[in-house]
């Protein structure tokens, strides 16, 4: 039974909102331990901490090009057919994000401009365990390939008997990843952060896991790899009133639940009956889960709250910034305007969350716990860099010679002053 709060008072509102905690003091020890292994012994500590941790022996980690071949002839038609779609539509949508260069003429004679340059090695890392994700190769590998990166390299776990869930494998192929490895958990951190004699070195690491892989995410970050986002536990918020359906907020709260026993549901209702018609479908439905004990668990420290004002509502939406959002109300799109704090808004009775982590081509990874108040989600801008350029013609040079050198003096920095001095006494001795 979810746990229902009638009209709370705003200075409950953060203890209500909370997440569930997880203290990562006890395996930052193990996490670190584990990097520090693969940094100085590479390919070996890989095969010894896969051995123990994933069951299976294996010293070659790099996928061969008969295995990502016999991969596609493992997958139903149909499934293909669907992996398809979601492809186009993601190529769709994030290719929209492309920006044209634009040079800008500030002042007559000064040119500014900016450019995007594709990040040049990019990590992806996979989660492959009981529910091998797919469906975010197509979320990373595609803007990835878009943006330009030259190297976009793969690492997931094995299963018992060494091998990859081969729609993992159909995916990356498809989205043109170029290397795949066999390798999963905090030691595929540590060898796409450090580089192995198999594994090459990347700029940037994206992807989901679980606490150990999200620790080694956050080390690698303090040693100057760059990682996607702070990431937790994945959660859904849903705002529902009167025209909502019951059983459609209910699969939707068991969509995200079953994720993960941290996972989080956060229902808000402007009226009780609308909790107790959702919580009886949740009771039918989760009979019926193969992942109710999952579930279950997540459910346990979900919340439904009771509020009748709707910009009270929306206040509470803004101030949980929920990593998915579901508007299962009457004016869904012009409450949508005023959310200013969600990784992304499903809008409507028939916008499922399901339609955004698969094939509607929006991005699914999200900022979690909260960092939507601060954080985007994946996108193009992601995978690239943006570099700006300045040219200064001989009299755009004259123009904002005396700006330049008025400021530098005043900072006291007499040799930036002297850099446009120098130029401008150049320019007048050729007249």
């Amino acid at each position: 039974m979810i746990q229902v709060f009638k009209e709370p008072a705003k200075k409950d509102w953060p203890s209500i909102l909370a997440r569930p905690q997880f203290d990562a003091a006890p395996l930052e020890a193990k996490v670190r331990e584990i990097l520090m292994a693969v940094k100085q012994s590479g390919d070996a500590a890989i095969s010894a901490y896969t051995l123990a941790f994933d069951k299976v022996a294996l010293s070659n980690f790099k996928l061969s090009v008969e295995k990502i071949e016999t991969a596609e002839k493992a997958l139903t038609p149909s499934l293909k057919t669907a992996i398809q779609l979601a492809k186009v539509n993601i190529e769709v949508f994030h290719q929209g994000q492309i920006q044209k260069e634009e040079r800008i003429e500030t002042m007559p004679g000064v040119w500014c401009w900016r450019k995007s340059v594709g990040i040049e090695k990019v990590g992806i890392y996979i989660p492959g365990g009981s529910a091998p994700l797919f469906s975010t190769v197509l979320m990373l590998g595609i803007p990835a390939k878009l943006a330009g990166c030259k190297e976009i390299i793969l690492c997931t776990p094995p299963n018992e008997k060494g091998e990859i869930d081969p729609a993992i494998i159909y995916a990356a192929s498809l989205v043109g990843v170029t290397a795949i490895f066999t390798i999963g958990g905090v030691q595929a951190i540590g060898a796409l952060a450090y580089g192995t004699a198999s594994v090459p070195k990347v700029f940037k690491i994206f992807g989901p896991g679980n606490q150990y892989v999200t620790a080694a995410k956050q080390m690698i970050q303090q040693e100057g790899v760059a990682i996607d986002m702070p990431a937790g536990p994945s959660e859904v918020c849903v705002y529902a009133d009167e025209t909502s359906i019951a059983s459609f907020v209910a699969a939707d709260s068991l969509s995200q639940a079953e994720h993960g026993a941290d996972s989080q549901v956060i229902l808000i209702a402007n009226s009780i009956d609308i909790v107790e018609q959702v919580q009886k479908e949740l009771d039918m439905q989760l009979a019926l889960l193969p992942r109710k004990e999952m579930a279950t668990s997540a459910l346990a420290h979900s919340k439904a709250i009771v509020i009748e004002n709707t910009e009270e509502a929306i206040a509470m939406i803004n101030e949980y910034a929920p990593e998915h959002l579901i508007l299962s109300i009457n004016n869904a799109a012009q409450v949508a305007e005023k959310i200013i704090n969600a990784g992304s808004i499903f809008i409507g009775n028939f916008s499922p969350e399901s339609v955004g982590d698969y094939a509607s081509g929006t991005n699914h990874t999200l900022p979690t716990n909260g960092f939507a108040k601060a954080y985007s989600g994946v996108s193009m801008d992601s995978f690239v860099k943006k570099i700006t350029f300045q040219q200064l013609t001989e009299r755009g040079l004259e123009n904002i010679a005396p700006t330049v050198i008025e400021m530098a003096t005043a900072e006291g920095l007499q040799a930036h002053s002297k850099a446009v001095e120098l130029r401008v006494e150049w320019i007048k001795s050729k007249i």
